[in-house]
């Protein structure tokens, strides 16, 4: 399991698997969340197991799908408030890693500067520089 931390509330990590959630738990995150459809590639874990594996760990779970590539202003939208509610720290996944990080800079951006925003993806491994636009746009709007 790679685990890329993005600040002391978010990481965000490559498709897990079953048995890596009590990994998960065992780290401190309060909160689990899928941003990967189920069924988006055969031979992905079902989150349905990935549910009850974090039913059975203490971890509040969250299932937000978002289409890979296709991220939209109400992805955004369902976003933000969860990863603001949650309890924390929170581990997002998807087939990358991507999309989480995608979602919280989207989300991110009503609040802060779009350079930490970048700053915070780089070093965790994520190249969001094509997102300045819509960095700008999430600003300007919110």
């Amino acid at each position: 399991m790679e685990i890329r931390k993005i600040d002391d509330n978010l990481s965000v990590a490559p498709q897990i698997a079953v048995q890596d959630v009590a990994e998960i738990a065992r780290l401190g995150f309060r909160t689990l969340v899928a941003n990967r459809p189920d069924r988006e590639e055969p031979g992905q874990p079902s989150m349905a197991d990935i549910e009850a594996a974090a039913a059975e760990h203490g971890l509040k779970w969250v299932y937000l799908p978002v289409e890979s590539g296709n991220i939209t202003d109400a992805d955004v939208d369902n976003f933000a408030p969860m990863i603001r509610d949650a309890d924390k720290p929170v581990f997002a996944f998807c087939r990358s890693g991507t999309r989480c990080t995608v979602l919280w800079a989207l989300s991110a951006a009503r609040e802060l500067d779009p350079r930490e925003i970048l700053t915070r993806a780089h070093r965790a491994g994520y190249d969001i520089t094509g997102l300045i636009p819509r960095l700008q746009q999430q600003a300007d709007q919110h």
